[in-house]
């Protein structure tokens, strides 16, 4: 009979193979690379210049969490684990291995004893527990606030020996593992953690592990990474090992597509990401290497706040789920880059199941569902209720991604045909992350959330995490929403979490209709062709480790 602790091994080797067979399955619609190949002899040195449609703004690895910011701390960051961006697999980084307790409760990390940071102070085991401590409580006297959607339940991180420690929550993490792979988990050295808020959110001040450091950030316009002289403890599955190719990457702001995709052509850039989908095929044509990668996680979604009329109605928002044209999506929106969604969760998290038939257009059903619930067409088209209320909904989206606000007018346009009127306000990300402070203005909150486990769905809609959709204790599906949840962390058996993850699918999507999906986004890159190993990490945030250009 195994002990407890190989039994537990065993059952994250399970579950990572699950991981790897989602994964892989869908590598064909998440990779295709188009335009040259990645043969030959990696060349050293050399800049990459890249454009990005947003501005990164804070640079701190713990509370960055827009796509620019987090791209640039999966930079210079490193992680306990690594989560294999081709496999799914959960493999060693700056831990060399770890144990886990029967009860999930327990995480025991061995840790490198080669690795350093920028400042060349040494990564040992304080390291960690200062980074988790921070991480799981937060400071008040600093202005740090605790990481808690994927810290709940944190009790202590105990530091064994310098190269061993073992952290403790009070309620089963399935997910700890692979949440420890996540831009938000790069480990940052001491001078850092001691810095308030809005120092360490500065580039001067950012000291990490990670293949590059930030030489320069000029916010709106340019960050400059810089490769880092002697390192040497990349996973073993990367492509090498070593110092980074590239000398040094310049991550330019550009936010206007068809800009960035002239400054391609121009030769001013070497790459640009967010690609405008009418540019897809065109420079696919003309030879430019297309690197499409579908973000796992929770789809673009659209959220449904039950604390607010008219969406706290049932009804309004089953007729919201089926009043608009998946397919209408697919052909004039989306590029063959794109997936619409088939769940509130992307065909890249193990635990997916396959929606389809429930969220199939059925403008006819709609009608007859607000119908029966006292929904009546005004002069204007727009319904009322018996009180004569109108059926308006306010929406609050991001434009980060260039099919986000194509995709919300077509559901509006939909939408209206049934009687539903929906307001657009489709905004910058900073503009985004302050209306989004007026949770009593919106009806529908829109947005992602990438993360290649199945514990996202607690994460976003437990009301012990975030509770994106306001459900509060007097609502009878408040207690069944945190029950169906939280059975997701607390297996990594591969049976009974896939049972765990379908409950908690049709909870959302058909039981209570909390979130109606929309399509699983990507992040598309093209690039010269010279530039090779245009990469992501697991969670599709690009990464520059292995990536090197050809000399002219």
């Amino acid at each position: 009979m195994p002990s407890g602790k190989f039994a537990k091994a065993s059952a994250l080797a399970v579950a990572t193979a699950l991981v790897a067979a989602v994964l892989t399955g869908c590598a064909a619609s998440g990779n295709k690379v188009s335009g040259g190949d990645d043969s030959g002899p990696p060349v050293s040195g050399g800049t990459l210049r890249f454009a990005v449609l947003d501005a990164p703004a804070n640079l701190d690895p713990h509370s960055g969490s827009s796509y620019p910011e987090s791209l640039i701390t999966s930079n210079i960051t490193d992680k306990l684990t690594y989560q294999n961006p081709d496999t799914g697999a959960i493999e060693p980084w700056l831990a060399k291995s770890w144990d886990i307790d029967p009860a999930l409760k327990e995480f025991t990390f061995h840790l490198r004893d080669d690795v350093t940071f920028s400042d060349g102070s040494k990564f040992t085991a304080d390291s960690v527990k200062e980074n988790f401590d921070l991480l799981g409580r937060g400071d008040k006297a600093l202005g740090i606030v605790p990481v808690t959607a994927y810290w709940v339940g944190y009790a202590e991180t105990t530091v064994i020996d310098p190269v061993t420690v073992k952290v403790r929550f009070e309620r089963p993490n399935a997910g700890f593992p692979q949440a420890l792979s996540l831009y938000f988990s790069g480990i940052v050295g001491h001078s850092t953690l001691q810095l308030p808020k809005e120092q360490r959110a500065l580039a001067k001040n950012i000291v990490a592990t990670g293949p590059f450091t930030v030489a320069e950030h000029v916010y709106q316009q340019k960050t400059v990474l810089k490769k880092r002289p002697g390192y040497n403890w990349a996973p073993q599955s990367r492509k090498h090992q070593g110092e980074a190719y590239l000398d040094t990457v310049e991550i330019s702001v550009i936010p206007e597509a068809g800009v960035r995709t002239g400054a391609l052509r121009a030769g001013t850039v070497d790459a640009i990401l967010d690609v405008n989908n009418t540019d897809e095929a065109p420079l696919q044509a003309e030879g430019y290497r297309l690197v499409p990668q579908l973000i796992p996680g929770r789809d673009i979604s659209l959220d449904l706040k039950t604390d607010r009329f008219p969406t706290d109605d049932r009804a309004v928002r089953e007729a919201v789920k089926l009043g608009w044209n998946r397919d209408a999506l697919a052909k004039t929106v989306l590029t063959p880059s794109y997936t619409v969604s088939s769940s509130v969760v992307s065909k890249r998290v193990p635990g997916w199941v396959d929606f389809s038939a429930s969220l199939k257009q059925d403008q006819k059903r709609a009608e007859q569902i607000l119908d029966a619930a006292g929904w009546t067409k005004g002069s204007d088209g727009i319904r009322v209720d018996r009180q004569g209320r109108r059926l308006e909904l306010d929406l609050l989206g991001i434009n980060n991604l260039v099919n986000n606000k194509p995709a919300y007018e077509l559901i509006q346009q939909d939408l209206r045909k049934i009687g539903i009127e929906v307001k657009l306000n489709v905004l910058p990300i900073p503009d985004y992350t302050a209306a989004a402070t007026q949770q009593q203005r919106w009806n529908i909150q829109v947005a992602n959330q990438s993360r290649a486990d199945i514990a996202v769905l607690e994460q976003v809609y437990s009301p012990q995490y975030t509770n994106m959709t306001k459900l509060a204790p007097e609502n009878p599906a408040y207690q069944q929403a945190i029950d169906v949840l939280s059975a997701l962390s607390k297996t990594l058996e591969a049976g009974p979490r896939a049972k765990a993850a379908e409950a908690a699918q049709r909870f959302l999507l058909e039981d209570q209709i909390l979130t109606v999906p929309v399509y699983n986004p990507a992040q598309v890159t093209a690039a010269n062709p010279r530039v090779h190993n245009v990469g992501y990490e697991a969670q599709s945030r690009n990464v520059f480790y292995d990536t090197w250009i050809e000399a002219r």
